[in-house]
């Protein structure tokens, strides 16, 4: 897909030469009809974090957005809107730090990851409580060639019991073990719409590399490990270089719709024992190749 093919009646102003755009001109509390819609998601691929200000919508509003782009998912363990179960609730207590500061892609977990997650905040502090976004294409673009072809055809496994294990009692953990088994994704996955490649490993929920042993020259076995985790760290470490990145202070009523297959997130942890609340829509991918 070409960007700048659909005109559209909202502005689009970057935020950063490689990542993120503030959008203007818009009202979503109005569901946007078809030509927005696509207008917008053309927008998504090519910047890949939108952000929109000033949007006072209600949860329905926020479901009804983020469903124009998808069909969303029930996430098995944040807690939920009592009234739209698609919609998590996000945030700490003045008892409880947020947990969310690592690097990581939504729901990687998932056989079917996210296409694209929509977050709203409720309540934040009056200072603190950033988040960042990675352009996870440009970081696979930035990468040596000889590290493109160490990684090219490796396989990666993702788990939602490392991040999330430990929000759940031993019977939950069994159950949802059955319901959502590890999932191995491409360590390099192609963006449906775009074409560009993704580097798509993250340190909430990537584990180790299911071939490794594949490609790897082993003399003796703790070399195969050890070379692994190195390999792993690495890619890793690429989501943290503030070149790739974008950096969102929040306001009331602020929304940001990334592109969850292209990018990576670290929500800042330094307000505590402040209150930031969020409310997320999260839509439905596809299988990653």
């Amino acid at each position: 897909m070409r960007a700048g093919t659909l005109k559209a009646s909202f502005t689009v102003t970057p935020i950063t030469p490689v990542i993120g755009a503030e959008i203007g001109n818009i009202d979503l509390s109005v569901t946007p009809d078809e030509a927005t819609s696509a207008a917008l998601r053309e927008a998504l691929v090519r910047h890949k974090v939108l952000v929109f200000r000033d949007q006072d919508i209600s949860p329905a509003a926020h479901v009804a957005v983020a469903r124009r782009f998808g069909e969303l998912e029930i996430h098995p363990v944040f807690p939920r809107h009592p009234e739209h179960p698609e919609l998590v609730l996000l945030g700490g207590s003045e008892q409880n730090k947020a947990r969310e500061n690592i690097y990581h892609s939504d729901v990687s977990w998932r056989e079917v990851p996210s296409m694209a997650s929509m977050l709203r905040c409720v309540e934040c502090p009056v200072a603190g409580g950033d988040t960042l976004w990675v352009n996870m294409a440009h970081a696979y673009a930035q990468l040596p060639q000889e590290m493109k072809s160490r990684i090219d055809g490796l396989y990666a496994a993702h788990d939602i019991m490392p991040a999330f294990g430990t929000r759940m009692t031993p019977q939950q953990r069994e159950e949802n073990r059955q319901r959502f088994p590890v999932a191995v994704h491409p360590v390099v996955r192609t963006h449906p719409e775009s074409g560009e490649k993704i580097l798509y490993v993250n340190e909430a929920f990537t584990t180790h590399l299911v071939n490794f042993g594949e490609k790897a020259e082993v003399r003796v076995g703790f070399d195969f490990r050890v070379a692994e985790l190195e390999l792993l760290q690495y890619l890793f470490r690429q989501a943290a270089i503030p070149e790739y990145q974008m950096r969102l202070r929040w306001r009331p009523n602020t929304i940001a719709f990334w592109d969850n297959r292209a990018t990576q997130h670290y929500a800042i942890q330094d307000y505590f024992p402040a209150v930031r609340r969020m409310m997320r829509a999260t839509i439905i991918g596809d299988k990653p190749i």
